[in-house]
């Protein structure tokens, strides 16, 4: 069991599942007494190997073992352990015979993360759902929420971006690959999908300002090329320099409001900003 089950090949998890008999032969008695550590002989590695098992086993449709493995860490940590909940969605998720018993499985999901929104492996558990159901929104919601409550989650940020991209959304999955790189500067990989993501970006604005302004009319005949950025500059310039005379006459006019003189001040400091730019 030295390789995780999410790196093993099928091969190697056919293996695995094989052993399962072998553990079932040796610890067949489930007894209560394995809630307590100091009448039985146990080790963590015990533990993470009965775990690995059951991944195992339902990858290779082995239900029957997969159950005597959950039934064991339940027994052991409770039922109410996150871990085991988690464990025991994904094992009721294998048993789902079509996606209306996938369905009712996130609803079950719903009622658990409401009762205790910080139960990471069941909202981890949630999304996986969902992304297999096709409901990428919900997922995307779903996963902004576990960020909240786990910011540091470097997985998560991972499957947000990748949401993120397959939804045309190249801008958010900067920033969330930017968070990554936080926590993993040298992550080569990461560097590359966010200059993927803004090489997509680039692309998108270039199509954008490839479109053409069309006039009121709606004439094809009369449409306009998008001005160019120094032909917004001189204009965002008298822009500024006429609300700037705005500004000055509304000070010397008593009769012109607080209001006015305000929403006069505001659009001047947007004109600068962007001047600035």
């Amino acid at each position: 069991m030295a390789k995780s089950p999410s790196r093993q090949t099928c091969s190697e998890a056919l293996v695995t599942s094989q052993q399962a008999s072998g553990y079932i032969e040796s610890n067949g008695t489930i007894t209560r007494l394995a809630s307590f550590p100091l009448f039985t002989h146990e080790s963590p590695e015990q533990w993470t190997t009965y775990e690995n098992m059951l991944y195992s086993c339902l990858r290779t449709g082995d239900d029957k073992a997969a159950h005597f493995f959950l039934q064991k860490l339940a027994l052991r940590f409770g039922k109410n352990d996150e871990r085991v909940m988690g464990l025991r969605g994904l094992y009721q998720e294998a048993m789902a015979e079509d996606s209306s018993a996938l369905s009712q499985m996130s609803r079950e999901y719903d009622e658990i993360l409401v009762e205790d929104p910080t139960n990471t492996p069941v909202r981890k558990r949630q999304i996986t759902l969902l992304r297999s159901l096709s409901r990428e929104v919900d997922a995307i919601n779903a996963l902004v929420e576990l960020l909240v409550a786990s910011p540091t989650d470097i997985e998560s940020w991972a499957e947000l971006a990748e949401l993120y991209v397959s939804q045309g959304l190249y801008q958010q999955a900067e920033y969330c690959l930017e968070e990554i790189l936080l926590s993993t500067p040298n992550a080569w990989n990461v560097h590359a999908r966010l200059g993927e993501a803004s090489e997509k970006l680039m692309v998108v604005i270039a199509e954008g300002a490839q479109n053409t302004v069309k006039t009121p009319s709606g004439d094809l005949d009369s449409e306009l090329p998008v001005p160019s950025m120094e032909v917004l500059r001189r204009l965002s310039e008298k822009a500024t320099s006429i609300l700037a005379e705005s500004a000055q006459k509304s000070r010397n006019d008593q009769s012109s409001g607080p209001n006015d003189f305000a929403f006069v001040a505001d659009m001047l400091k947007s004109s600068t900003k962007f001047q600035e730019r």
